[in-house]
């Protein structure tokens, strides 16, 4: 018979989760992974897989992220500026988005995964320059948090 008594690890963790996707930093962390997803399927999916990487290192850092300040280890672990280091990692990735996806998009003919890779990596690099923005306004005035 299975044991039906809970951990609280696991509650803890998918209730963390839960609570923190429903904020605005959440919100927009979780929808820069799901979108560097779609990217990196279009890309897998094109003959030039190479762009992936872009997509790859921003979702692992997003996620990175996203754990972070989900389980509120920003505040534990304070070596780090952790508003800095997301603002930077935002701006990094809205750049290398937008550089890539213009490549993608301007020649990508006949190639059409690159081409729906290179528009979806456009609105990825505006939503990471939304991020990069709201991070540094909230750097900037820190008593509107």
């Amino acid at each position: 018979m299975a044991d039906t008594r809970d951990t609280g690890l696991a509650t803890t963790c998918l209730e963390r989760c839960k609570n923190y996707v429903k904020t605005r930093k959440g919100t927009i962390l979780a929808a820069e992974i799901l979108i560097s997803l779609v990217i990196l399927i279009c890309y897998a999916a094109s003959l030039y897989g190479g762009y992936s990487a872009v997509a790859i290192c921003e979702m692992v850092l997003a996620i990175f992220i996203f754990v972070i300040f989900m389980m509120e280890m920003d505040k534990q672990f304070q070596a780090v500026n952790w508003p800095w280091a997301d603002f930077f990692r935002a701006a990094i990735g809205a750049a290398l988005y937008l550089i890539t996806s213009i490549i993608c998009v301007a020649g990508g003919a006949g190639d059409g995964a690159r081409i729906a890779g290179g528009v979806f990596g456009i609105l990825a690099g505006i939503l990471f320059s939304y991020d990069a923005y709201l991070t540094f306004m909230a750097i900037k005035h820190p008593e509107g948090n």
